[in-house]
């Protein structure tokens, strides 16, 4: 977890203090946690006792002198060792760039909040005029637009990288670019497609309209590309498209365990030979590895089959995570 992440600020005089007067880093590590967890993941002070080990009193006494002491701000500025530790390993496992690692906790909606709001701090000091983004569908990516300062950059723009989906939400890539757009003040492209035809030459055809094949090119002049991943389970955000939900059961027989910009990948990260595949409107993962930064933005063990495949084949350089993903990934 880098410095400076989230919601909550600790100074060491929460921790239990040592003869020598000098604040215990185990209890540092205990108290930011603890803190952590009350304070941005909602844990009932119980809830975090028997995560933790400790009695709920102690919990009690953590949040309640972090607050009387005004030691909650806007930042956790103590790093959690552990999540430290998992993102370097993570980074020398899987040659990545950059590694963010959040903790996780059991609420689905608070764990995309601290990932995108995560991958916000991280995209922050990377924006610059004229720099160019791309973005596919997420939930995670609400949180990260809300979480920027607002700043104009000049000649800057956002852009789609796959097609949406047929209903209306507030994760489909129109509605995720132009939020970005209004934040930074860039132009916004949309690829103004379903993510799936009805049939390969039915997405041939469109990917020759000159319109979608300039969204094409600018996704693929991407600076930086954010995406994310999908499970092959009812709570994947393709389960709104029609045509992913009928041929679940063959892609499960085929060997998917997930998506990424929409086509399905197999355990390896090799997309498998299947109709959808063929009908997708989307930057492809090869071109998502040529964008000089890409970011996956992706928790929840249920994702841990599909995240660990990216990782494998080198889609992404940069991830975004929470800590029991990345030990699983590290197991």
């Amino acid at each position: 977890m880098k410095e400076g992440l989230n919601e909550v600020a600790l100074e060491p005089a929460v921790a239990e203090v040592g003869e020598t007067g000098v604040p215990d880093f185990g209890e540092v590590q205990l108290s930011a946690r603890a803190a952590w967890y009350y304070y941005i993941g909602g844990m009932t002070q119980q809830e975090i006792a028997d995560r933790l080990g400790i009695t709920r009193l102690r919990v009690n006494r953590i949040v309640g002198q972090a607050r009387a002491d005004g030691l909650v701000h806007v930042q956790i500025e103590i790093p959690l060792a552990g999540c430290v530790a998992l993102e370097q390993r993570l980074q020398a496992a899987f040659g990545l760039r950059e590694v963010t690692v959040v903790p996780s906790v059991d609420d689905e909606e608070t764990q995309r909040r601290t990932i995108g709001e995560a991958t916000a701090l991280l995209l922050q000091p990377k924006l610059r005029p004229g720099i160019r983004l791309g973005l596919s569908w997420g939930a995670s990516k609400r949180f990260t637009a809300r979480r920027l300062k607002p700043i104009r950059l000049p000649g800057s723009s956002v852009t789609s990288l796959m097609g949406g989906m047929p209903v209306g939400s507030s994760v489909n890539t129109y509605e995720m670019c132009t939020e970005f757009s209004r934040v930074i003040g860039a132009d916004c492209s949309y690829l103004t497609a379903p993510v799936y035809c009805t049939s390969p030459d039915a997405r041939d055809m469109l990917l020759v309209h000159p319109g979608i094949a300039e969204v094409m090119r600018r996704a693929r002049a991407c600076d930086i590309a954010m995406v994310s991943c999908g499970n092959m389970t009812s709570r994947s955000l393709l389960a709104h498209d029609a045509a992913f939900w009928d041929q679940m059961p063959s892609l499960r027989a085929d060997g998917a365990v997930g998506d990424l910009l929409g086509t399905f990948l197999d355990a390896d990260g090799t997309p498998i030979d299947h109709p959808l595949n063929d009908s997708v409107i989307a930057m492809t993962p090869n071109e998502l590895r040529a964008i000089p930064t890409s970011i996956l933005m992706a928790g929840d063990m249920s994702k841990l089959p599909i995240i660990r495949a990216i990782l494998r084949k080198g889609y992404v350089n940069t991830l975004v995570t929470d800590d029991a993903v990345a030990a699983a990934l590290l197991a």
